[in-house]
């Protein structure tokens, strides 16, 4: 890759770093222990990206991400991504990923379902603890079956999806006994 761009911004989950070509966002990187371990992850991962100010569509994107992560239901699937030395398989994994909307959850074997197998759930897996783009190919909106939260690689791991899922209102596991339900009309009754 070339010609590529980083900037840090402030969201209400802490500094995110996101990465930029002349294509799309190349990475979005969750808030590391402090901006400087976010400037450490950009330099790993893309060692070419500088620091600097981003262009208007970039500064969209953040402003969108800000926004989702503050509570907003933000639909991120309009911004441009550079997945540019993506194996095939993934890009058909966060392809599908990209069509669940905020406050919403598919399982592993439901995205290996859409993808004509769903005994693909174990690779799917893999391929989202791979993503580069993480808010954007949403993937802390998978979830392992019957609604179990499954693994997450971001910094914070599972903890860091719970909050995302609880931001943006997502439902998860099973209902419990006492749970309300949305077809209740009234609330339950206190003993």
């Amino acid at each position: 890759m070339i010609d590529l761009g980083f900037h840090l911004f402030t969201t209400a989950i802490g500094e995110c770093g996101v990465v930029w070509s002349g294509r799309g966002i190349a990475g979005v990187q969750l808030p590391e222990k402090s901006a400087r371990g976010t400037r450490g992850w950009i330099a790993r991962r893309f060692p070419d990206a500088r620091e600097t100010a981003p262009p208007p569509e970039i500064v969209r994107a953040v402003a969108d991400i800000v926004a989702l992560l503050a509570g907003e239901p933000k639909d991120l699937r309009s911004i441009a991504v550079d997945l540019d030395g993506i194996a095939a398989f993934d890009r058909r994994v966060y392809a599908v990923a990209r069509t669940i909307p905020p406050g919403g959850t598919l399982s592993y074997g439901e995205i290996a379902e859409q993808l004509g197998d769903r005994k693909l759930a174990r690779e799917v897996a893999e391929a989202l603890s791979r993503n580069p783009v993480p808010l954007i190919v949403p993937c802390h909106r998978v979830l392992a079956a019957g609604g179990k939260m499954g693994g997450f690689s971001a910094p914070g791991g599972v903890r860091t999806k719970l909050r995302l899922l609880s931001i943006e209102g997502a439902r998860y596991g099973e209902p419990t006994l006492f749970e309300r339900l949305p077809w209740m009309a009234a609330p339950l009754p206190r003993s």
